[in-house]
């Protein structure tokens, strides 16, 4: 039985794939337009390739780097298993691909979605979705991929037939390390990505719009393709990198957990590995259900836009929890798990409508910010910076009440039963993120629509189809903005899964070195392979007590804050450069705005790559970096502190920079649609500023902040064996 229910993993991977294959195939049959649409799609397609070939090269090279660092630590210092740096290459390399395939299709969708668009909303609705969709299913369908294929290969070396349970043991801690490789792809793709959109988008908005008073994606404006190029690199490779990263974390995490939680009962032990892989795939298949069921009729307002969205999502959210309920039942798991599934999906949809509530043009929230341009852009930026703070409110109490109902459901409302809290913990991240293809889908066809907007600007069609576009651009930054709600509130859960697994790998550590027993202050002697969570906890001291606890809080802290200013100034710096640019192919090229001369798009792509190339580094690379130095120099305890306190301050601050963003785009979108005066007057500048300050918060720095946590628990996780050994304290 067990057996069976594994090969739902690899089925549903198959399924994933085939039904992205098909919705692709399907866009590339739909009519691109004109012939100006599609020489626009072109250039698009073309600075997006361009951008992503040579983000490729430098991550490459980091990864080149990182593997010869791994393969020392694992055959020469032997601290380490010696698949971990094949995994990691194999983790960033799906992470990778998974980013190239969904902005591949999402670069040839835009202008058929401006085509479908002059027919009918329902049209242009159903073309940007779909092709979103194939974003969402490449990434669980590789994500599933990948996790089935290491299953295999790892159960044929370390057989786990007749043995005690160390060897399932061993099987998915090895497995969480690939998660490492595609946290780091997703963090470089996230930030690189990030510096891109937002500085073209910066520079295009402030001297196109504020200073030029030309509409958004007018053509004349030199930096409008770069803005478009940057809404695939940042908006749907980066977010596709991040989602497979959260996505494939949440299920080895919890697998690891499971095997830890019934190390002594193997019977079940294997039940509890597979359940999150089974779970996932079951959601992956309801999810091709619920993409079906999306569709909306002519003149649709916002509300009923997110509605007919929603019962897609609400489609598959229902089912996957009676399906859930089976699957439990079927491993004789516990009901506690079952509702431990529960409270993660619950916790996903409370997040997803408060984000919705807090940044939907649709709502209170972004309508005050709206009227506040009356007054000017001071306050467009104090109504959206309290906006986004009192956001945070919800969804950090719905993960509050769900991790705390999580662990409670399945200890069976036991505190000391830590292992299975634990494992509810996991398994509750895994319930969140189950229907990520639909909701995933959801998110990347925010800037599909933008783009197909931007097309349709640029190729001058009818003010009818623009309406349309634009109606879809602002449900796709609600979407998009729930999106990232999401990943952030599946980040915090799926951290807390992996602070657990380090202490697992904190135990393999510590065997590896020859120790075969801890002992405690008070004499007491524990077989290191036995040792509980709770007993890893005594003998590094992880206490509130210990000031290295508390200092390495402070450093996560800092960490969270530090990594957004140096991504927020990078965008600065990149935009200012844009900015100057713009000014000057105005200033210098005749012709522009009288619409005679063309503008030098390519000039501005190559400012945005080559700006979000440099700038990335020094982020990225710190993310990989704190958490080593910290567990050599503080040891465990202080590792243990500083992923607590990135945890917990990165949690809100993303929440909060990614919801002050979101509220500020449709801010203004509001305003365009005809409020305050509508586009051109004074409110609408005000708000143009607003937006522009909102760029690198919503699609830079906010949404990198949930890689950046988990980035640091993985990386903390791989080099575990290394802190045990090599530690000063």
């Amino acid at each position: 039985m067990v057996e069976q229910l594994f090969w739902l993993a690899p089925i549903g991977s198959a399924a994933a794939l085939i039904f992205a294959y098909i919705f692709y195939a399907q866009m590339k049959k739909a009519s691109e337009g004109s012939e100006r649409m599609a020489q626009i799609a072109s250039y698009v397609r073309t600075g997006a390739m361009a951008y992503l070939r040579q983000q490729y090269k430098v991550v490459t090279m980091v990864f080149i780097g990182l593997v010869i660092l791994l393969s020392f630590m694992a055959f020469v210092l032997k601290v380490q298993n010696g698949w971990v740096p094949v995994a990691f290459l194999t983790g960033g390399f799906f992470s990778g691909l998974a980013g190239f395939f969904g902005m591949k299709t999402a670069t040839y969708a835009s202008a058929r979605t401006a085509e479908a668009a002059r027919k009918s909303l329902d049209g242009g609705l159903r073309v940007a979705f779909r092709s979103g969709a194939v974003m969402g299913l490449v990434v669980v369908g590789l994500a599933l991929l990948d996790i089935s294929l290491w299953f295999l290969i790892l159960r044929h070396v370390y057989p786990i037939e007749g043995g005690d349970g160390h060897n399932l043991v061993l099987i998915t801690t090895t497995m969480l390390t690939f998660g490492m490789g595609a946290s780091t792809q997703a963090l470089f793709a996230r930030v690189g990505g990030g510096i891109y959109t937002k500085a073209a988008d910066v520079g295009a908005d402030l001297v196109g719009k504020v200073e030029a008073n030309i509409p958004e994606d007018d053509p004349r404006n030199p930096a409008t393709i770069a803005d478009n190029v940057g809404d695939n690199v940042g908006d749907v490779a980066g977010m596709g990198a991040d989602l497979y990263e959260s996505y494939a974390g949440s299920i080895l995490a919890t697998a690891s957990l499971g095997a830890a939680a019934f190390l002594g009962n193997p019977g079940l032990q294997l039940k509890a590995v597979i359940a999150p892989m089974v779970i996932a795939a079951i959601g992956t298949l309801l999810s091709i259900a619920g993409i079906f069921v999306v569709r909306t009729k002519e003149g649709a307002s916002q509300k009923q836009l997110l509605s007919a969205l929603g019962r897609g999502v609400n489609f598959s959210s229902i089912l996957i929890v009676m399906a859930s309920y089976f699957v439990v039942h079927a491993l004789g798991l516990g009901t506690g798990v079952f509702w431990a599934i529960v409270c993660g999906l619950l916790a996903g949809i409370i997040i997803g409508k408060a984000t919705e509530y807090f940044t939907s043009a649709g709502f209170k929230p972004t309508q005050r910010i709206a009227d506040s341009a009356k007054t000017g852009p001071a306050t467009v930026i104090i109504a959206g910076i309290g906006t986004g703070m009192m956001s945070t409110t919800v969804p950090v109490l719905s993960v509050v009440v769900g991790t705390v109902l999580a662990y409670l459901t399945a200890a069976g409302f036991d505190f000391s039963n830590v292992n299975m809290g634990l494992y509810g913990i996991g398994i509750a991240a895994v319930g969140m993120l189950s229907t990520l293809g639909i909701t995933l889908a959801t998110d990347a066809y925010g800037p599909i629509a933008d783009n197909a907007g931007g097309n349709a600007e640029m190729s001058g069609l009818d003010k009818e189809v623009r309406k349309r576009t634009d109606a879809l651009d602002s449900l796709g930054n609600t979407t998009a903005a729930t999106g990232k709600g999401f990943a952030i509130g599946s980040a915090a859960l799926t951290a807390l899964a992996l602070l657990a697994s380090y202490v697992e790998e904190l135990k393999i550590g510590l065997i590896r070195l020859g120790q075969t027993t801890i002992q405690f202050l008070d004499g007491r002697v524990v077989e290191t392979a036995k040792g509980s969570f709770v007993d890893f906890m005594y003998y590094f001291n992880v206490t509130l007590m210990n000031p290295i606890v508390l200092v390495g809080i402070f450093i996560g802290a800092m960490t969270a804050f530090m990594f957004s200013g140096l991504t927020m100034t990078a965008v600065g710096r990149a935009a200012a450069k844009m900015v100057d640019e713009v000014r000057r192919q105005f200033r210098e090229i005749a012709g522009i705005m009288e619409g005679k001369a063309e503008p030098d798009y390519a000039r501005c792509v190559a400012i945005s790559t080559k700006g979000a190339q440099r700038a990335m580094m020094l982020p990225s690379l710190l993310a990989i970096f704190i958490p080593v130095a910290t567990g050599l120099v503080l040891g465990v305890a202080g590792v243990m502190g500083l992923l607590i306190g990135g945890t917990s301050t990165g949690f809100v601050l993303a929440v909060f920079m990614a919801n002050a963003g979101g509220a500020w785009d449709n801010a203004k979108k509001y305003i365009e649609e005809g409020h305050m005066g509508g586009k051109g007057s004074e409110a609408h500048k005000a708000a143009v500023i607003g937006d522009t300050v909102g760029d690198p918060f919503k699609d830079t720095s906010g949404p990198s902040l949930n890689i950046l946590i988990k980035l640091m628990s993985m990386v903390s996780i791989v080099v575990a064996g290394l802190t045990v050994a090599y530690s000063l304290m």
